[in-house]
């Protein structure tokens, strides 16, 4: 406890006062002009000069000191400083710091003080170079998200005067465990030596329940009992305070804190002896206004209720250390917190110091709230090298066995890893991983059963790691992009957040959110989703489709005990949140709870799309969390189907497996969207619920098709196999190829129709030729400098790139790429969109098209591709006159199984084949 945040007991000669000396500051950033700041918060946050600045900076004022104030110490207290400081009293030094995240103060010398004092502080936020700065660098600072979001410099959390007495508690320590015994370790001033300190234990109500009394002294332990203590537990938020008074009043603090005891076994996580299945979100603990500072308690108190009712029961507070406002909500909200101590870029002497001595203050200040049940030492291996250097991974151990043997009462993770690093030592065996789907669906669901399966990639294979076995099991970070609405976020004025002009370092650019509404319309993507806001809709329920996905498929796996999705807002340009930076909800907010649960129906059809009539293997499992299912439960299903199971009774962090169920396809004559609807029910009571949504199609009808022409038997094959009717390219309505060559573009220029299957079966020249054309000689003989000039890829016909996606920002993980196509045309009875869903998870493409400007997307190109903030526009299905003739080009992959066995495959090759014999032609 850090006594700064003490409650002062509510009496009338309560012996400690505060003057709140937060409000409006004079302050100068380098030689520039004074000027009104406002404390606290960033600099960078007031001011959009410096946006992102660093440097040096002084803040002043002037205050009075109570006249009840006399006679007793006096400090300055600072919540927290962003990142050194100077502190000067009157024009004396009084003190200095060095940390961005904890608090300090400055004791006064009375001699010091007038009727009218002037505090000043000279603040450094310091930049990574070494020459201007050689105290304290950037890079071997603990600054967390500062290197993504920008630095933060200032009086960012609240500056206050303290008068209290000589003899005094300086420190309260309380380990409460879920027994109902408790040990207070309380320190004092030696000039409250020998004083009797009285301790009490009250409930909630006020009533003392534990009692007890002890000489005051440097150092001294308590040991107390309550008998029948009600636990402090996820949502079961029942806090105790304990109060130490001081002699004869000489001091008195009071300090909340909650009976509970954090655990692993058996590859579980236990809370109070019992299973907890972790629901969490990374929260970034960024704030819109104010951006370090959170607003109002008001403020936290809404975030923590967004949270529970998105089904969170946790909160991995990400590298930065919060106001302590924030525990205190979630201690009064029953949510739990994992705490990450801010990383450093460069490991060093000095850059492990400071992340000591940041967890030693950490420990100081928060260790007390029983939210927090998990600290982290190092995230993703950042500021250490643990893949190649002996010594980082020593001291991560040993870094790990030391905070095991101070905070014995939480979970100690040493690296929250992703690939390529992994832990050494570790209460948790967490791990990062990001795929989207349906784009990267097959790589999900084999990471997530090979970890589930207790991969040997989550530890170290050097020799040096300590695995006992039974760590549980954490997927730590996963999700995807969705966008809020940039309408939500604008000021009255329509004034964009200075942020917005951020991002464009980030994912080769497409995090640069400026510009948004203009990119959209400038790719006429409205004749896509109708308007600028049915996209954002489109692009957030894509989003909570990924994330369904992924909380189904890791609760099919007993073994994983639970994950933190990416994230609990958007942060910046960073818009992977389930709320935005203002925290206004997604569109999926009152459904996610229903995944986002202790007990989970997770259903899985054979694939997501199925022909009229046709039977569809479903897998069913239903996954309990901290949760159990009663005896007698059934499980409904409802919809265009109708059926029920029985579901045995089943214990909490359990998986129920109830096999396999054929389902009967309804008859129907036109495309659709078939939505079952499921219901766990006991007792009369529903204890879960879930959907799942199958893309079915009528039967296909063969006749009055086109005829086709191929260059390859393979393809030939295909075509019939689907009930075209293969014929000499003479005859035919269209020509079905992998690839072409110049004979080929001169029977386009000549009237021909081609339909390009750019699947990369064929190897072509980063186009869709497997040839060079003769014209371009010239110009690729030329040598200059030493150097043959490259062939010109995207001028040779038709004019059409390949690129691959894999390596590039279109592969779909972290930042989304958003994949369309447009139900219109031969395409208007496609089921769903525009956006991809799971039924296209057999024909995602591994390629893309570009050569295509933005005009052409509202025709042109019939599906194509967006990534993040609507950069990075490639199609994936486009068509270009060529000559007299014509081609449409699609990197689908639709030729991966047999004939009709995958109905989108089958759909969509039939309406390309429909769509290339409906070009025009010159003649």
């Amino acid at each position: 406890m850090n006594l700064g945040r003490a409650v002062v007991a509510d009496h009338h000669n309560a012996t400690r006062q505060t003057v709140s000396l937060d409000g409006v500051w004079q302050f100068r950033f380098e030689d520039g002009d004074w000027r009104e700041a406002h404390v606290p918060q960033p600099w960078q946050a007031e001011f959009d000069d410096l946006f992102d600045s660093f440097g040096h900076a002084v803040y002043k004022r002037s205050f009075t000191v109570p006249a009840n104030f006399a006679g007793k110490d006096l400090a300055l207290r600072f919540a927290a400083v962003a990142y050194a400081c100077e502190v000067y009293l009157n024009g004396t030094k009084i003190g200095d710091h060095e940390g961005a995240y904890l608090p300090f103060e400055c004791a006064i010398d009375p001699a010091l003080l007038r009727a009218e004092n002037e505090v000043e502080v000279r603040v450094t936020t310091p930049s990574a170079d070494q020459h201007a700065f050689p105290e304290y660098p950037f890079s071997e600072v603990p600054h967390g998200k500062m290197s993504w979001y920008g630095r933060m410099g200032g009086l960012w959390q609240s500056v206050s005067l303290e008068a209290r007495n000589k003899k005094r508690l300086t420190s309260l320590t309380i380990t409460a465990n879920m027994h109902g015994t408790l040990v207070a370790n309380l320190g004092f001033t030696p000039a409250a030596s020998g004083l009797e300190a009285k301790i009490v234990v009250r409930d909630d109500a006020g009533k003392a329940v534990a009692e007890s009394a002890a000489a005051a002294s440097e150092a001294v332990d308590v040991a107390l009992a309550v008998a029948n203590a009600k636990l402090w537990d996820v949502f079961q938020p029942n806090l105790y305070t304990l109060t130490v008074t001081l002699g004869n009043g000489e001091d008195e603090v009071t300090e909340t804190f909650g009976f509970r005891t954090v655990t692993t076994e058996n590859g579980s996580i236990l809370l109070n002896g019992k299973p907890v299945y972790m629901r969490g979100a990374l929260d970034q603990d960024y704030y819109p206004e104010g951006i370090y500072t959170a607003p109002s308690l008001e403020f936290l108190e809404d975030q923590a209720q967004k949270a529970i009712e998105l089904g969170l029961n946790t909160l991995r507070c990400h590298i930065k250390i919060p106001d302590p406002r924030y525990y205190d909500v979630a201690d009064r909200f029953g949510l739990l917190v994992w705490t990450e101590v801010p990383n450093v870029a460069i490991f060093t002497t000095d850059s492990a110091r400071r992340m000591r001595e940041t967890m030693e203050g950490i420990l100081q200040r928060d260790r007390n709230h029983p939210s927090i049940i998990a600290w982290t030492l190092i995230n993703e291996d950042w500021g250490t090298r643990l893949v190649e250097n002996a010594e980082h991974r020593q001291w991560l151990k040993d870094s790990y066995e030391w905070l095991k043997a101070e905070d014995p009462t939480r979970l100690v993770v040493d690296n929250s890893a992703c690939f390529p690093n992994w832990h050494v030592k570790t209460d948790l065996n967490d791990f990062h991983y990001y795929r989207s789907v349906p784009e990267r669906r097959q790589e999900w669901d084999d990471l997530t059963a090979q970890f589930a399966a207790g991969a040997d990639w989550t530890y170290s294979p050097l020799g040096d790691a300590e695995r006992r076995g039974d760590e549980p099991l954490i997927v730590s970070e996963f999700g995807v992009w969705g966008l809020p609405n940039p309408k939500l976020l604008r000021g009255e004025n329509g004034k964009e957040p200075t942020w917005f002009e951020t991002g464009s370092l980030w994912g080769d650019g497409v995090g640069l959110p400026h510009g948004i509404e203009q990119r959209f319309a400038a790719l006429d993507l409205y004749r896509t989703f109708g308007d600028f806001d049915q996209f954002i809709d489109k692009v957030q329920w894509y989003q909570f489709m990924n994330l369904r996905y992924e909380i189904e498929e890791m609760r099919r796996y007993s073994s994983i005990q639970g994950y933190v999705i990416t994230e609990l807002t958007d942060v910046h340009w960073e818009a992977n949140g389930l709320l935005d930076i203002e925290r206004n909800p997604r569109v999926f907010h009152d459904v996610f709870g229903t995944i986002n649960a202790d007990i989970v129906i997770v259903p899985r059809p054979e694939r997501y799309s199925a022909y009229s009539g046709q039977q569809l293997a479903l897998e069913l499992r239903v996954a309990t969390g901290g949760l159990s299912i009663p005896a007698g439960a059934v499980l409904h299903w409802s919809g265009d189907i109708s059926d029920s199971i029985n579901v045995p009774a089943t214990g909490p962090v359990s998986v129920a497996d109830l096999g396999n169920t054929m389902l009967t396809m309804p008859k129907v004559s036109t495309n659709k969207e078939l939505t079952l609807s499921f219901s766990l029910e006991a007792g009369g009571s529903v204890l879960a619920t879930n959907t799942c949504t199958i893309a079915l199609y009528a039967e296909r009808k063969t006749a009055d098709r086109p005829t086709i022409a191929v260059n390859d038997a393979a393809l030939g094959d295909y075509a019939r196999g689907l009930g075209y009717e293969v014929v000499d390219k003479k005859k035919a309505d269209i020509v079905l190829v992998h690839a072409v060559n110049g004979e080929d573009v001169d029977a386009m220029k000549a009237g021909a129709k081609y339909l390009i299957l750019a699947d990369g079966s064929v190897k072509t020249n980063h186009n869709l030729r497997t040839d060079m054309p003769d014209g371009e000689l010239p110009h690729r003989s030329i040598v200059a400098d030493g150097k043959q000039f490259k062939p010109a890829y995207d001028h040779h016909l038709p004019n059409i790139n390949l690129v691959e996606r894999d390596g590039t920002i279109w592969r779909g993980d972290w930042i989304a790429g958003f994949s369309w196509l447009r139900r219109d045309g031969v395409f208007a009875d496609i089921p769903g969109g525009p956006i991809f869903d799971l039924s296209f998870s057999g024909v995602v493409p591994l390629s893309l098209l570009t050569g295509f400007k933005p005009w052409e997307f509202g025709n042109n190109v019939q599906s194509g591709i967006v990534c993040g903030w609507v950069h990075k526009p490639a199609a994936i299905i486009g068509k270009k006159q060529i000559g007299r003739g014509g081609v449409v080009a699609t990197t689908f992959r639709l030729t991966r199984e047999a004939p009709g066995a995958d109905p989108v495959a089958a759909a969509l090759l039939d309406r390309l084949i429909s769509a290339t014999a409906g070009l025009s032609q010159d003649v």
